[in-house]
């Protein structure tokens, strides 16, 4: 078979190489082109377009990337046009891969959908649209089932695909050697996000807590899709503090807490039982605009899966550097510490078992395959 994926961002990239492997083991003969990463291209993906080339997140960077957003819709139909392929798969992505999927649909070909658009947090009347242009849905969300049964959708509950990428991960012995930190001296982990707009408006209120927490290491995390200099200006003013790449699930397994921006890492904090805080802030307008669309209690997808405020969520005025000494010194009491790894244990239950990618992979091979007589 010739498989099309669309995947726009690094967490996309992740997902998806897992689910190209269980495809090739099931179909060795399997072609892939992609718009993707690193990892589907290590798949055997032969990519059109990278993920780095095409971040781009809030209002004011879509309009002045207009031309180059139109251009690349342009290009990916044209690549898939070219490629001829037996099925779309679209991987989260979803202000590219709905628009894609509306497209294919009028083309005439099958299109597959792995990781659901949010819908549930904002315009849930998208659902009828995802009706008439997904042909099947796989959803990683406990919740995700009943809100799409409930709307006269059948989707596939295939369980988290993070389960399987953490369970697979083998901390480096060499982590703390190798990045000059010391194994008497707790670690806090600073994970500001993988957008410049994100970085930008919260690594620079993270460091403030530094002052308060002479004992512990700083590192930061930084996004595989950015270059390392594009940190240099937030850090040059902290040389005590270390910077990781491309490390990330190093850093989580040998740290003692995080600042996490709202978004994937919070849900791999918790499967590694890293205590963390989830932080976000965002230009007031911005924020405003968000407020009147989204219509979930919790940005984190920690509290969302457990229906209540597991994990502290610092958000725009409440992100400021008293809340974040005073938030993360609870996290390093022992009895806060013993309450939060009971609870992950509970989210890790909520999230299924290990396989997703593999449960995805059969079910695309059943639906591509002929009917019998």
């Amino acid at each position: 078979m010739k498989y099309y994926c669309i995947a726009g961002e690094a967490s996309g990239d992740l997902h998806a190489s897992f689910l190209l492997s269980a495809l090739k083991t099931l179909d060795p003969q399997a072609q892939f082109r992609a718009w993707g990463g690193d990892l589907m291209q290590a798949q055997g993906a032969e990519l059109d377009k990278h993920i780095r080339e095409l971040a781009i997140m809030g209002p004011v960077e879509v309009l002045l990337k207009i031309f180059k957003i139109f251009q690349n819709f342009a290009d990916c139909k044209k690549n898939i046009l070219d490629f001829q392929p037996d099925v779309l798969i679209l991987i989260d992505y979803s202000g590219f891969n709905l628009r894609m999927a509306k497209w294919a649909k009028s083309q005439g070909l099958k299109v597959v959908y792995y990781i659901s658009p949010q819908v549930w947090a904002s315009r849930a009347s998208r659902v009828e649209k995802i009706k008439q242009y997904v042909d099947e849905m796989y959803v990683i969300l406990p919740f995700e089932e009943e809100f799409y049964r409930q709307r006269g959708m059948k989707v596939h509950y295939v369980g988290h695909p993070l389960i399987e990428v953490v369970d697979k991960h083998h901390p480096n012995p060499d982590f703390l050697a190798q990045n000059n930190l010391s194994a008497d001296q707790p670690i806090i982990a600073l994970l500001p996000g993988s957008r410049k707009q994100e970085i930008r408006s919260i690594l620079s209120l993270m460091l403030t807590v530094l002052p308060s927490f002479p004992e512990a290491q700083f590192v930061v995390a930084g996004a595989p899709s950015l270059e390392p200099e594009f940190y240099r200006n937030f850090l040059a003013p902290f040389p005590q503090v270390t910077f990781v790449q491309n490390q990330t699930y190093d850093l989580m397994a040998h740290s003692q807490a995080a600042l996490v921006t709202s978004g994937t890492a919070t849900l791999e904090a918790a499967l590694f039982e890293l205590p963390q805080l989830v932080c976000y802030k965002t230009h007031p307008i911005f924020y405003w605009i968000a407020k009147q669309i989204i219509k979930v209690p919790y940005i984190s997808l920690v509290n969302l899966i457990m229906q209540k405020e597991l994990v502290p969520e610092l958000i725009q005025n409440d992100l400021n550097p008293q809340r974040l000494k005073a938030e993360l010194q609870q996290l390093f009491e022992d009895e806060n510490r013993q309450r939060i790894a009971q609870e992950y244990k509970a989210l890790r239950n909520k999230l299924g078992q290990a396989g997703a990618p593999q449960r995805v992979a059969q079910g695309i091979l059943k639906f591509l395959a002929p009917p019998k007589n």
